[in-house]
């Protein structure tokens, strides 16, 4: 029989209040603590941020209910972030499909979890992370065991200062962690192993000073005000990939589902890949092995593939192929931050909240749904 939630978190606090006594949990069968994919020091605007997955594979005879995540310094143990309660739920996916993040109670035994994590801190990142994952035992709910593990170095001195993909402004960096379905959430299992490749997509779109995404009454896509802007080059490279024959659609209720749409695809220095999408069609500027300058026009923002509106859909991963490679950091080296939005629902439908004073933003990356202008 399964315990209540209300009679389960009560049993959580007073088996830490055990812990903090000095009780020491028996070890016994639960998660095997994996980081696929290590993460990479990216600054922000208030500190370095590191963006990762933490896979709990429950590998014990019995379903196990993860009740808290600690995110520790793996050099001397020091926590330095916590997630319980509602806070974990956000970021606690127990089927481990990436992005079905309600659907079950507890990890079932033989499935994976997935903690989809976002650390800010202060200052130099730690050189090596390790996690404290507390659990409830779903066969009777009664003791808090905990398991530690899941070390990983942390990659710094390798993230990007890339150059502005766009020109002006205002444009809106639509992302954010908190979506089950958003980029950050999708992992693609091509070519033999599970990627994230989203895992720092952004979905630009241009707003007039109002916030609307097109003149007020409008329904041709055309008439959006991101729709035909110049998609620019970000750093030198080769083109390895153009598409540029698709259809996008007229209207702006049109959608379309599982269509990639227009796209081109840079090769840059380092092993990094650049991937614009949703472009217009015809408007690509570059074939397939034309080198290309930071600033260069490549295409023009459109309408095509499964998006919400006429948008630049960027990313940086290691391969050619976005479904099939890693998604990797970047920052961007100029622009201005005017301020942002705190529900995504309010995007073209009414102002953003202005930043108290315009900032100018160096080598850092936009935080979700902040409103920026670029600069030269």
């Amino acid at each position: 029989m399964r315990t209540p939630f209300r009679k389960t978190a009560l049993t959580a606090i007073l088996s830490f209040a055990a812990l903090a006594a000095g009780a020491q949990p028996k070890q016994a069968a639960s998660f095997d603590l994996h980081v696929p994919a290590a993460p990479m020091a990216m600054a922000v605007a208030d500190g370095t941020q590191l963006i990762y997955e933490l896979h709990l594979g429950n590998f014990a005879r019995h379903d196990l209910q993860p009740i808290r995540v600690d995110v520790l310094d793996g050099a001397d143990g020091r926590t330095l972030a916590s997630h319980e309660g509602a806070a974990l739920e956000q970021r606690l996916d127990r089927s481990g499909l990436q992005w079905e993040a309600g659907v079950l109670r507890a990890i079932p035994s033989g499935r994976r979890g997935v903690v989809f994590i976002e650390l800010t801190v202060a200052g130099a990142p730690p050189r090596t992370l390790r996690h404290r994952i507390s659990y409830l035992d779903d066969r009777t709910d009664t003791t808090v065991h905990v398991v530690e593990g899941g070390e990983i170095a942390v990659i710094t001195g390798r993230t990007p200062v890339l150059a502005p993909p766009l020109q002006g402004g205002p444009w809106v960096a639509i992302h954010d962690p908190r979506w089950q379905r958003g980029h950050r959430r999708v992992g693609y299992a091509l070519a033999g192993k599970l990627r994230t490749p989203g895992r720092h997509a952004i979905d630009f779109v241009k707003l007039d000073a109002s916030g609307r995404k097109a003149p007020a009454g409008e329904h041709l896509a055309a008439r959006a005000y991101s729709h035909g802007q110049p998609v620019l080059a970000v750093a030198d490279g080769v083109v390895v990939r153009v598409e540029d024959g698709f259809p996008e659609r007229t209207r702006l209720s049109d959608r379309v589902d599982g269509v990639e749409g227009n796209r081109v695809v840079l090769a840059l220095a380092g092993g990094q890949y650049a991937h614009y999408g949703h472009l217009r069609p015809g408007s690509a500027r570059v074939p397939a092995g034309a080198r290309v300058k930071a600033g260069e026009k490549i295409a023009e923002v459109g309408f095509s593939g499964s998006a919400s509106d006429p948008q630049l859909h960027f990313a940086l991963t290691d391969g050619p192929e976005e479904l099939a490679s890693e998604g990797l950091a970047y920052t961007f080296g100029r622009y201005r931050l005017l301020g942002g939005y705190d529900d995504v629902s309010l995007i073209g439908t009414t102002g953003w909240t202005p930043s108290a004073e315009p900032a100018p933003a160096r080598a850092t990356m936009p935080a979700p749904m902040r409103v920026i202008e670029w600069r030269e």
